[in-house]
């Protein structure tokens, strides 16, 4: 498969233009023999709604399910945000990181979902279950950025509209949904890295934009341009979790305390947390992400509520 080529992009396979995000086969050697995980929690159980909140008319309410998952009611429709209701993250039902709360919303609690936010193909954000689910009970469109295509046609899902960097849907009159840039990478196999483009999305209309950032490490040029290019987000879903060691994860994930930087690079109105507490994908405790959150928020002199963390099942409107 070929693509155009671009500053992120050879024609085969994609990159990032400010250096390589994905760590190579040492790296990952040096980590795993060096790993001193802290221990999570076996479950954690949280009081959880049977039902979306209601939906008024001018809003925009978005509900955190679990890690990258968000429920996002719209005048233009409902959307999911990289969805996954699997137990857990992996190629196998049976093995790999195992889910330590229940989804925020059962599946069979959402409304009538319209569209797919899918920001990349990483198993903690791409689960295969949960999109054919998706596709038999709602048939929304997907939207994902380039080369995913075929991934999910491979799978029988077929309404999938794909987006380069910077490029803009237009979803309604007056909803438009432009994929933008994140220093991360792609794989789902060995021998396909980077086959497959990432990024995160912005949703502009009703005089709102609402900017799903999907995964990414920090750059201190990267998030100064998106809001820039695109205005200051009203609403901005921020990843907080998957940092430790931060050596390693750096080149991917942000910690914290870069993430807070992005909501001020960004000029967010409001941000909240995502990419946490669901499961153990590195070596950080549960609620180390949450503490050091509040901590940066305390030394930056960041109001609590301009960067909130939501439970389970919680929700908010703008």
């Amino acid at each position: 498969m070929s693509f155009p080529r671009s500053d992120h992009c050879n024609g085969k396979t994609f990159f990032y233009p400010g250096g390589r995000a994905e760590r190579g086969p040492s790296e990952v050697l040096r980590w795993k023999l060096t790993s001193r995980p802290t221990p999570w929690p076996q479950w954690v159980d949280y009081t959880l709604p049977s039902a979306p909140p209601a939906s008024f008319p001018g809003q925009i309410t978005a509900t955190w399910i679990g890690h990258a998952t968000f429920l996002l009611q719209t005048p233009h429709g409902n959307f999911l945000t990289d969805p996954v209701f699997s137990d857990r993250c992996s190629p196998f039902s049976w093995l790999g990181p195992h889910r330590v709360h229940a989804p925020g919303l059962a599946f069979e609690a959402l409304p009538k979902i319209d569209g797919v936010l899918l920001s990349h193909d990483h198993y903690d954000h791409f689960d295969l279950p949960s999109l054919r689910r998706l596709a038999r009970t709602h048939d929304p469109v997907i939207l994902a950025p380039l080369g995913h295509r075929q991934l999910l046609a491979n799978r029988g899902i077929s309404r999938v509209i794909e987006l380069d960097w910077w490029e803009t849907h237009a979803w309604a009159p007056d909803l438009t949904v432009t994929l933008t840039p994140s220093k991360h990478w792609c794989r789902r196999l060995p021998g396909d890295t980077n086959h497959r483009l990432w990024g995160g999305f912005w949703l502009s209309g009703l005089g709102r934009n609402v900017y799903f950032l999907g995964d990414s490490g920090y750059d201190p040029n990267l998030f100064v341009e998106i809001g820039r290019k695109m205005g200051r987000p009203d609403l901005a879903f921020i990843p907080i979790g998957a940092y430790e060691p931060h050596w390693f994860m750096c080149s991917a994930h942000m910690n914290p305390a870069e993430a807070l930087q992005v909501h001020r690079d960004l000029g967010a109105h409001q941000s909240v947390a995502m990419h946490w507490g669901t499961w153990q994908l590195t070596d950080e405790g549960r609620d180390e992400p949450v503490r050091d959150l509040v901590q940066a928020q305390a030394l930056a002199n960041v109001a609590p509520q301009a960067f909130r963390v939501l439970d389970p099942g919680q929700s908010l409107s703008v």
